[in-house]
């Protein structure tokens, strides 16, 4: 009977070691993420001075395709008045506009 008693109250002793340790835990520390995990700073593109091979480096879903009809667009109707206006433009879509909006300027 003794050890059955001190099992059990070795057992209550350590449980509560067990319980307090994880309570008293302390908050982990964000450590610095890798390089490649990093968010890249994002370069500003005036749609309104832009030369095709910049529209195509610095942009996404633009080839090149796409970057010569942005500049042709541009010498036929001016200056973009907003990035919205881009969507006038063959080939550019919502979808295409939102994941550059960032990354557009008209000034």
């Amino acid at each position: 009977m003794l050890k059955v008693s001190l099992s059990s109250l070795l057992f209550a002793v350590l449980a509560s070691f067990s319980l307090a340790a994880a309570a008293a835990e302390t908050p982990k520390t964000e450590r610095a993420k890798p390089a490649a995990m990093q968010v890249a700073q994002v370069a500003m593109v005036n749609l309104n001075t832009a030369d095709a091979a910049t529209l195509q480096s610095e942009l996404v879903g633009i080839g090149a395709a796409k970057a010569q009809a942005i500049v042709a667009y541009r010498e036929e109707h001016g200056n973009f008045a907003s990035v919205d206006e881009l969507l006038e433009v063959k080939g550019i879509g919502e979808a295409t506009l939102e994941k550059n909006r960032d990354r557009l300027s008209v000034n």
